[in-house]
């Protein structure tokens, strides 16, 4: 890890302007506070259906409702 840290001294901070940036958004979603489930397997379906509205929300931003729909149907 160090020596590509070395190669690249920029990459955490772009890791952490295109990462970071969804988990801040999906944290402010959820109140900033815990999952509302409990047990890993309850956890993870709620993170995947917060995961799943964020993308959905950004395919409408990139490519708007119309765009998007003709693409689900194929």
């Amino acid at each position: 890890m160090r020596h590509r840290l070395d190669r690249m001294p920029n990459a955490m901070r772009i890791r952490r302007r295109t990462v970071e940036h969804v988990f801040g958004t999906i944290k402010d979603w959820m109140g900033r506070s815990h999952f509302k489930t409990r047990r890993l397997p309850n956890v993870g379906t709620e993170m995947s259906l917060h995961v799943l509205a964020y993308n959905m929300k950004r395919a409408i931003a990139l490519l708007g409702t119309i765009r998007l729909m003709a693409a689900m149907r194929g």
